[in-house]
């Protein structure tokens, strides 16, 4: 890093915290000390996404997200948690160091974060995600729901059991 008064490479960072998904760091110029402010923001390898058709097209986080926003539509889903599932998607194919992914697996993983919050989002999501084309896609997937809590709910009844006994 380069001093901007007099050009020098070596600095000393005297303070860094973090600000707004970056790290601001103040540095002070080991020459001059003269002090200046960095900023560090991750940097995302290009993700690629495989569609259904075969087709490829770079990953859009605000597309994503733009799919999230039609099923929590009028539904108690803070904004938050929206932008938390699309982070999520983009740091899990990040993290794993893959430059592909099918439009698949991105779509399961935002149905499982749907489902631990929202049933109805869940439902919505996987209506345009599965493209349902007759009633029983849809009596299909709330089954699928309802079959799901329940187990997690008999395995939760086990495990207090198991820990009370």
């Amino acid at each position: 890093m380069n001093c901007p008064f007099c050009a020098y490479e070596e600095s000393k960072v005297v303070d860094s915290r973090p600000s707004d998904k970056r790290i601001r760091r103040r540095r002070e110029c080991m020459k001059c000390g003269g002090r200046f402010t960095t900023y560090e923001a991750v940097e995302y390898p290009l993700l690629m996404v495989e569609k259904k058709d075969g087709n490829f097209e770079s990953f859009n986080k605000n597309k994503l997200i733009g799919g999230i926003y039609s099923a929590i539509k009028k539904r108690p889903v803070s904004v938050e948690k929206v932008t938390e599932i699309a982070d999520y998607v983009e740091n899990y194919f990040a993290n794993s160091l893959r430059t592909v992914a099918k439009s698949r697996e991105i779509g399961e993983i935002v149905l499982e974060k749907l489902r631990e919050i929202d049933p109805i989002a869940y439902i919505r999501f996987a209506s345009v995600y599965e493209d349902f084309t007759d009633i029983e896609s849809f009596v299909s997937v709330i089954r699928d729901l309802e079959n799901k809590k329940e187990t997690e709910t008999s395995e939760k009844k086990v495990g207090e059991e198991k820990k009370n006994g």
